[in-house]
């Protein structure tokens, strides 16, 4: 088998821990001999828990393999966090050539773990479906670089995008199959967020309702603070993060409040999405209404958006992103990633452009 189509492995092994490993990678690794065999494999499962090669290598009798070639997709540490470096345990196998999809640009690391397996005679080969590798951890390197989560709109809608009728009745939009793909991106996202208009509305719980499924943490935008402790988010689960404004009124909620600078409109969306990232956060679900999606649109911190389109018109009725109307040369420009049928409807996914 080809590098790539290990490395195409390791990414498989690396996405099955998808939103659990922050504020860690994803991470994968194969290891294999000379006659392109498969010893062992591992993935990084989350934060404390070994990384991916070590896990692989502990699948190996006394955690060995002389003269085989291990295939990861991010470059080995070479720190001590809550676990030891991973070079150590590379070079204490007898591995003679590691082939790496990526450097990790973390400042602790940012080469020095090739380095190190260079500078002990260890074939190291860099750069391997590097573009694969980067879209696999498409969060944690926007995290690095801007210090704010990855950001995803999810919205469902009718073929002329509204998100409800013009009596502002949206259950059910979509169907069964489409609420259950919800949920499974909540289970893969590590916060879900709305604004205090779905706060208020629809008072939801935000939970991930999937058998083996992993509550998101709940982010609540609440300019003024309206939120009461009575609102079910505040028992359905983990304990949420509520974003409101410096001078907002005080409330005793079993929340954790973060006061961020006012912004037209509301507040400051990009310190919001800071604090998160302070907190361990890399990806934020977003299942606002039209001012929160539209805000953030403004601020250009929407990285991808998931669209689930019922095949109905409802000519009229609330848009999923509000505000004044923009002229074509002012739209929000994205790309088409992927669609495909779920139930009744069409998930697209887009990025942006």
């Amino acid at each position: 088998m080809s590098p790539e189509r290990w490395m195409g492995r390791c990414l498989t092994l690396a996405r099955q821990a998808e939103g659990r490993t922050a504020p860690n990678p994803m991470v994968g690794c194969v290891i294999v001999n000379d006659a392109g065999e498969t010893l062992a494999e591992g993935h990084h499962v989350a934060p404390g828990r070994d990384h991916a090669e070590v896990d692989a290598l502990n699948k190996l009798p006394e955690r060995r393999a002389p003269g085989a070639t291990m295939i990861v997709n991010l470059e080995p540490c070479n720190h001590h966090g809550r676990t030891p470096p991973c070079t150590d345990a590379v070079l204490r196998s007898g591995v003679r050539r590691v082939i790496v999809g990526m450097v990790d640009p973390n400042p602790i690391v940012a080469g020095t773990g090739l380095d190190r397996l260079r500078a002990a005679g260890v074939e190291v080969i860099l750069g391997v479906e590097e573009a694969a590798c980067r879209a696999l951890n498409a969060p944690y390197l926007l995290a690095l670089a801007e210090r704010r989560p990855w950001v995803t709109v999810k919205a469902a809608v009718s073929l002329d995008g509204r998100v409800a009728d013009a009596f502002g009745r949206s259950q059910w939009i979509t169907g069964e199959a489409a609420r259950l793909e919800g949920h499974r991106l909540r289970n893969l996202h590590d916060a879900v967020m709305v604004g205090s208009g779905t706060l208020l509305t629809d008072d939801p719980s935000l939970n991930t309702r999937l058998d083996g499924g992993r509550d998101a943490l709940p982010v609540l935008v609440d300019t003024q603070l309206r939120v009461t402790p009575e609102a079910r988010v505040m028992s359905a689960g983990r304990r949420p993060v509520v974003i409101c404004a410096e001078d907002a009124p005080d409330r005793v909620l079993p929340a954790e409040v973060v006061r961020v600078p006012r912004a037209e409109g509301g507040v400051d969306l990009r310190a919001g999405l800071t604090a998160l990232t302070a907190r361990g956060v890399h990806s934020v679900l977003v299942e606002g209404g039209a001012k929160l999606n539209r805000a953030l649109f403004s601020a250009g911190l929407v990285d991808r958006l998931c669209l689930f389109v019922a095949p109905k018109v409802l000519a009229g009725g609330l848009g999923f992103v509000g505000g004044a109307p923009l002229p074509l040369e002012g739209a929000f420009g994205l790309r088409h990633v992927s669609a495909r049928p779920v139930g009744d409807e069409l998930l697209v996914v887009l990025e942006r452009a």
